[in-house]
């Protein structure tokens, strides 16, 4: 009977835990910033159409659409979030804050596609005090904001290539895909960490000088630290990028 209770307690405990995984994934935004990219792939397959037989292109759209369907994403990315943060209750607990829920608002506001369409030939300049300023480079600093942006972008541009890759396959070698993919992650990096302060000075507008230093707190903590390797995990698995995409997106 003790054996029986331990065990029913067990496995109590591993659904409670996986109802904390989806909960922090709801909380601090996840299935919102996936709409958002759903929005952007869109856009980014019609710069295809009229460039392209008719043919190709809906092979281009079939093709990104499949890798990218909502539930596939969602799928990938929370089994990865589950696989590298021991521990979400820290993270849910700081997004459930009202802070918290600030920071994921202007998060996913500034993601949105008439947001990016406004600003397609880049955000204005904000002007910020020294105080402010030191916040927002130690931000930069604590939070992966320049390698998710890579990894977006890339999921983005891997759009036709990964149709032409499906359509003549073996056109490069995996090690060959590799080193062109982790040349273009590492000059997309570079690119927007020349403009990473001001572009979170933009996206974090909204919040007070204390608010930023709370939410810095957070990042800089043990736990932040964590989740935010987690989610870059999560994001990187979600997206699927890379020559191992077709494998990822069976998973």
């Amino acid at each position: 009977m003790r054996a029986f209770l331990a065990l029913a307690l067990l496995v109590i405990s591993f659904a409670s835990q996986a109802d904390v995984y989806e909960e922090l994934y709801e909380t601090a935004g996840w299935t919102e910033q996936r709409a958002n990219f759903s929005d952007a792939l869109t856009a980014a397959q019609q710069r295809y159409k009229d460039s392209l037989p008719p043919a190709v292109f809906q092979a281009l759209v079939d093709n990104s659409n499949r890798r990218f369907a909502s539930d596939a994403v969602d799928r990938r990315a929370l089994q990865a979030l589950r696989e590298h943060l021991a521990e979400p209750q820290p993270a849910l607990q700081f997004f459930q804050t009202p802070l918290g829920r600030k920071v994921v608002a202007a998060e996913v506001l500034a993601a949105r596609r008439e947001q990016l369409a406004q600003h397609v030939n880049g955000l204005p300049r904000m002007d910020a005090g020294s105080n402010r300023q030191l916040l927002i480079r130690h931000l930069a600093q604590a939070i992966p904001a320049s390698a998710a942006g890579a990894e977006v972008s890339l999921a983005l541009a891997g759009v036709a290539a990964d149709s032409l890759s499906q359509m003549l396959p073996g056109i490069l070698g995996g090690g060959q895909a590799q080193g062109l993919l982790n040349s273009q992650r590492e000059r997309l990096v570079q690119q927007i960490e020349g403009d990473l302060d001001n572009t979170l000075l933009y996206v974090y507008r909204s919040l007070s000088d204390a608010e930023l230093e709370e939410y810095l707190q957070f990042a800089q903590s043990a736990e932040g630290k964590a989740y935010y390797a987690a989610a870059l995990q999560a994001l990187r698995a979600g997206l699927a990028v890379g020559p191992d995409s077709v494998q990822a997106q069976q998973r």
